[in-house]
């Protein structure tokens, strides 16, 4: 009980931050002209996408945890919004690196042309209907509702009544074979691919003239994008390993610690995205007030904001 207790209590700690860090992401965009680039508008989409994890997703999750009695529908819905917030930040971080991608092969004409609002406005929308589509699936028939009330027949005499708890209405191969090879790991496999030939065409044709400003602005984004890839994978691969060993093995002995950890380090994603913009970029560092949230989360907020531009290549 007392470990249920501090991860209930860390987990209402970390959706206040989530919420805190990212509304003052969106915050500052919406407040600073300067920050209004292509990019920036999709990283506050994933801003936004973010508080919806702090909002809902987390307190979700300990309700989830609670394994109260609720309808099958409700518990279903409450275990699938989570996986709509995740689907969409893989998506959405394979959309934000294309306009980065299209400035490495376009004149600045070129590009301002090809990389449009309105385009930009439509692939955020398609990403948001994939991530429907995907996390919703269950909903549609994919789930194990047989099994979630024959378990549970002897706590109500209604069909529809149950235990409710993330794996009592997923299937193992849905979160495994669907959700984790087809949706996480491809989307993931591919953001690779392209920030390899990102980064071959910046080191063969680039490095050998100027960089016209834009690219100098937009070139060092892809590294923080990068970055953010790189933190999604560190925090959300473990929860996905956990349900292949349990698919894989099912014989094996499980750890309710070592679950609520690897819940708990997925959800910390969505603190580290907003915490990376002001490490990364000094104009997020100093607008709004992020800056000094970030000194008082990390003891070496200083030092990362000092050192970022340096780390970024000179980004300012």
């Amino acid at each position: 009980m007392d470990l249920y207790l501090g991860f209930v209590i860390l987990e209402g700690l970390l959706a206040l931050a989530v919420v805190a860090t990212n509304l003052l992401v969106c915050a500052a965009l919406c407040l600073h002209r300067e920050l209004r680039s292509i990019t920036n508008c999709l990283v506050a989409c994933l801003a936004l996408a973010d508080l919806g994890v702090g909002a809902l997703a987390i307190p979700f999750s300990v309700v989830l945890s609670l394994e109260l009695t609720l309808c099958f529908y409700t518990c279903l819905f409450l275990a699938c919004f989570p996986l709509v917030t995740t689907q969409f930040s893989i998506l959405l971080l394979l959309a934000s690196v294309e306009p980065t991608r299209a400035l490495s092969r376009l004149s600045p004409c070129s590009y301002a042309m090809y990389v449009r609002r309105g385009r930009v406005l439509g692939a955020v929308g398609l990403c948001w209907l994939l991530s429907l589509l995907i996390g919703l699936s269950p909903m549609m028939g994919w789930n194990r509702q047989g099994r979630y009330v024959e378990r549970n027949r002897t706590l109500a005499a209604s069909f529809h009544l149950g235990r409710c708890s993330f794996t009592s209405v997923f299937a193992p191969e849905y979160l495994v074979y669907f959700v984790f090879f087809a949706c996480t790991l491809l989307p993931l496999g591919a953001l690779l691919g392209i920030y390899a030939d990102l980064f071959r065409l910046v080191r063969g044709h680039f490095l050998a003239q100027p960089l016209r400003a834009a690219k100098r602005g937009e070139l060092p984004m892809a590294r923080t994008l990068l970055l953010l890839l790189g933190i999604f994978c560190l925090c959300w691969i473990p929860l996905h390993v956990i349900y292949c060993v349990r698919l894989l093995c099912p014989g094996c002995r499980s750890y309710a610690a070592l679950d609520r950890l690897a819940v708990l380090l997925s959800h910390l994603n969505s603190l580290a995205n907003p915490l990376v913009y002001a490490m990364r970029k000094k104009d997020f560092g100093r607008t709004h007030g992020l800056g000094f949230l970030l000194l008082s989360l990390c003891p070496w907020g200083y030092w990362l904001l000092n050192t970022g531009p340096i780390l970024d290549g000179g980004l300012r």
